[in-house]
């Protein structure tokens, strides 16, 4: 997708990358730290949308607490996943985050409730969990 190439709202699907958007900061819904196998890392939480609809917006890292409802931005480089049956867009170190003029997107109010729709078995926020594979007793021996 190049970069002039805007993707609305309504066609986000788990799994697209280099994602560009222009929305509208619908609400904030606040900035936390979590717990990850890479340690410590800080989110915020945003409702954002455009003319066909709203999805949750995951800005990490350093781009956690940087929007602010109402604002419109444009998004680009952001990636998307599924976590707990919805659609997410996430911002991160590599994407950027610009504001742009106010009539480039709808107004708060003149956005449509609409959601992407996630696909009922593919969850691509993490890995599929697998048997438990490691420790244990090793191999047996036959013999003693």
């Amino acid at each position: 997708m190049s970069e002039s190439e805007k993707t609305k709202v309504k066609d986000l699907k788990p799994g697209m990358e280099n994602v560009n958007v222009d929305v509208r900061v619908v609400e904030s819904l606040g900035v936390r730290s979590i717990n990850t196998k890479a340690g410590v890392r800080t989110l915020g939480e945003y409702i954002v949308g455009d003319d066909s609809g709203k999805v949750k917006l995951v800005a990490w890292g350093s781009k956690a607490g940087s929007l602010n409802a109402g604002e419109a931005v444009s998004i680009k480089n952001a990636w998307v996943t599924q976590f707990k049956g919805e659609v997410q867009l996430n911002v991160g170190s590599k994407s950027s985050v610009e504001q742009i003029p106010d009539t480039n997107v709808p107004q708060t109010e003149n956005i449509p409730n609409e959601t992407p729709k996630a696909e009922p078995s593919v969850e691509t926020s993490r890995p599929p969990r697998r048997g438990f594979q490691r420790g244990g007793r090793g191999r047996r021996r036959s013999s003693w």
